[in-house]
């Protein structure tokens, strides 16, 4: 299996805690992958060092078999990685339309003017807010809100797409939107690794789940094997349940 993204014995320690433990996987070109884990078990520690946001203790992460632990966020993004936030990164004071700009602004191929409004627009319609473009950004509903991320992130034309938690706060008619939603994004060949707490969205998106448990990695397989995995049951319910 030809690797994406590579991580290796990716260690972050805050002082005397150890958030990640040498935590070693990897992501296939096209796959859908789930990181998942209780609160506090690393996951998002994981995702903010793979995009820059947080520098590596020890370990490596490397993209297309080139290394990028050590890069700046803004250099990654340029290598070909992108992501959403747990709490949505809007402009507020900027049109739907303009924020999606702002970051072909500062993405891969620098766009601006009249292109970068063209493109913006297709990045829109793709999760299907081109209606709202020149709408305020602050007027849009929470789903809404995430789909402008989401926008944001595509018009970086990632090679890897991280998801954390987008799924998270919708109710199940825009759950069901947003499953669908991601379903289209992989159908066009997209590399996703998302942390995700909704087990019906990782069941219907995800073919393979990495787990972590306190910092650790405690499984990584096909969905549902690793779900029924004896030590991922106890790491979520407790012994009584395994």
């Amino acid at each position: 299996m030809s690797e994406l993204l590579k991580i290796e014995e990716l260690t972050k320690r805050f002082g005397g805690l150890t958030a990640v433990n040498s935590v070693s996987f990897s992501v296939a070109p096209g796959e859908v992958v789930g990181l998942l884990g209780p609160n506090g078990s690393g996951k998002t520690t994981v995702l903010n060092m793979i995009s820059g946001h947080l520098p590596a203790t020890s370990g490596r992460i490397a993209l297309g078999g080139q290394t990028i632990s050590g890069l700046a966020p803004n250099q990654i993004v340029l290598k070909g990685v992108s992501r959403t936030f747990q709490l949505v990164r809007g402009l507020p004071s900027l049109t739907v339309g303009e924020n999606v700009v702002a970051a072909l602004a500062f993405g891969r191929r620098k766009l601006w003017g009249k292109a970068a409004q063209a493109e913006a627009l297709q990045r829109l319609d793709e999760v299907g807010l081109a209606h709202r473009a020149d709408q305020s950004a602050q007027e849009l509903t929470y789903i809404d809100q995430k789909r402008m991320e989401l926008a944001r992130a595509l018009a970086l034309e990632p090679e890897l797409l991280l998801l954390d938690e987008w799924l998270a706060g919708l109710n199940p008619t825009e759950m069901a939107t947003g499953i669908e939603l991601i379903r289209s994004i992989q159908r066009r060949g997209a590399t996703i690794l998302m942390v995700e707490h909704m087990m019906d969205a990782i069941r219907a998106l995800c073919s393979r789940c990495v787990v972590m448990n306190a910092g650790r990695k405690i499984a990584d397989g096909p969905t549902a094997a690793t779900l029924a995995d004896r030590e991922v049951v106890t790491a979520y319910l407790g012994e009584a349940y395994a």
